[in-house]
């Protein structure tokens, strides 16, 4: 506990001393109780005062909270070659509050119709966050390189602002959408490395300033298109270039329905080098661009669900059927960030918390960011290094308390020690059956056994004090 701790909040900063022990403290209690409330995980008055204080304190925020995490993802960062992955996604946190003023709305959705037939619209009561995950081509995520949240204290839909102004036409700096490249120059900063970087976003992303801004800072970019821009000669259009464009190869890959059963697909694979231009209103701003456009379109038409068809657009080369494939590969990679918002959302419970404000809120999740990353991050650890030792993970005491707690297997004897060995045996804990033909353990296995080994570990450490 005192190793990890102390590598993710080596280089944090506070205003005041007292703030950062605090924090040390409250991250402690936070992470021995993940998915609990503040008053379980503090155990006392005394504490659960202190952090709420903690979260209240106008001379705490995110940034300052995320600072140290920040530096450690830096740092992981460093000692690993090769390419790396930065995904970025925006989701929600919705609460349940009679008033929402105190923390504002995240959208308006229909709540069934009225007595006359009409549709009843109400907001959601709510904050938004968008995170940028760092993670290698293997799906080990390093942490997060930058972070941004936001609520809306007066809820304008997109129908509601087409009423008044063509959104496209809206300089980015007044959208929300500007949260992209706030992201991109932030993580960009910080890891330091633009060259090895590939940000990868889903349509959401597919932005012209987004492509303009990646380019000066020297950083390739990876995502989902949806724009039919103007390409070429500026007369025709991206998809009119590329129903022309010869398909390249065939990619076999297994899919599975919502109902988990497994199929195989056939993707035709077609890429191709074009000149691509800003839209309309923005070309006296922004320059023309050389993008690489990747089509994957399933064969034939499946019958239990929708057929693939993936578009994406990079400014990396690509020049082979081989380098069409790694970038679909990179692009699916997207998904881990999802995950991460679930064990976020799901194991940490943040939506359950009942603070009043905006303000508390945020600083309340972000504690919870190092946590779920913490969680995520020896899952996958496992599968993409399963023989690093266990000792860069777990603690003396917990790999005593493993050992005595889940019997060895006789398959597992070739691992033991490993972290894959004691990764298993928390997963035990948390209802894995271990079987030969079992997946590796998931997040949610993790928590629950990371949950039961906190409890016995508080309870080993009691007794040692009443034998004493």
């Amino acid at each position: 506990m005192t190793s990890w701790l102390d590598d993710e909040l080596a280089e944090g900063r506070f205003a005041d001393v007292r703030l950062g022990k605090r924090f040390r403290s409250l991250l402690q209690r936070l992470s021995e109780g993940i998915g609990e409330t503040i008053p379980m995980a503090c155990q006392d008055w005394a504490s659960t005062k202190a952090a709420y204080r903690f979260f209240s304190n106008e001379r705490v925020s995110e940034q300052e909270i995320l600072a140290g995490h920040f530096q450690a993802t830096r740092a992981r960062f460093q000692i690993t070659g090769g390419w790396i992955l930065v995904l970025y996604d925006t989701t929600e946190f919705s609460f349940q509050r009679a008033d929402p003023r105190a923390i504002g709305v995240t959208k308006s959705v229909n709540s069934g119709k009225d007595s006359a037939g009409r549709l009843r619209p109400h907001t959601v009561c709510g904050l938004l966050r968008h995170s940028s995950l760092v993670v290698t081509t293997e799906g080990l995520p390093l942490g997060l390189a930058a972070v941004k949240f936001w609520t809306r204290k007066k809820f304008k839909g997109c129908k509601a602002l087409k009423k008044k102004i063509n959104p496209t036409r809206l300089p980015i700096e007044e959208k929300e959408s500007v949260r992209w490249l706030e992201n991109l120059k932030q993580a960009t900063t910080l890891l330091n490395e633009p060259q090895r970087c590939v940000h990868i976003g889903d349509r959401d992303s597919d932005i012209y300033e987004l492509f303009c801004a990646a380019r000066d800072a020297g950083t390739p970019f990876l995502v989902r298109t949806h724009a039919d821009r103007l390409a070429e000669d500026g007369t025709r259009t991206i998809s009119q270039e590329m129903d022309e464009t010869p398909v390249k190869g065939l990619h076999r890959i297994e899919v599975r329905d919502q109902q988990g059963n497994r199929s195989e697909a056939t993707l035709e694979i077609r890429y191709r080098h074009l000149r691509v231009f800003p839209p309309a209103g923005k070309q006296k701003r922004y320059p023309e661009l050389t993008l690489t456009v990747i089509y994957a379109q399933e064969l034939g038409t499946p019958k239990d669900r929708e057929p693939i068809n993936g578009k994406l657009l990079t400014d990396l080369p690509v020049t082979s059927r081989a380098e069409a494939i790694q970038k679909l590969v990179w692009y699916a990679s997207r998904w881990k960030i999802e995950t991460y918002h679930k064990i976020l959302k799901s194991g940490c419970k943040a939506e359950e918390s009942r603070l009043r404000t905006a303000d508390r809120l945020v600083n309340l999740i972000a504690v919870f960011c190092i946590l779920s990353w913490r969680l995520f991050w020896m899952t996958m650890l496992n599968r993409s290094d399963s023989g690093m030792p266990a000792r860069h993970v777990f603690s003396k005491t917990e790999r005593q308390l493993l050992d005595h707690l889940v019997a060895d297997r006789a398959v597992d004897r070739a691992l033991k020690r490993s972290l894959s060995f004691y990764i298993t045996k928390l997963a035990k804990l948390g209802g894995y059956l271990a079987r030969s033909g079992d997946s590796p353990p998931g997040n949610k296995l993790m928590w629950r056994g990371l949950s039961r080994l906190t409890d016995i570990e508080l309870g080993f450490n009691a007794a040692k004090l009443v034998g004493n």
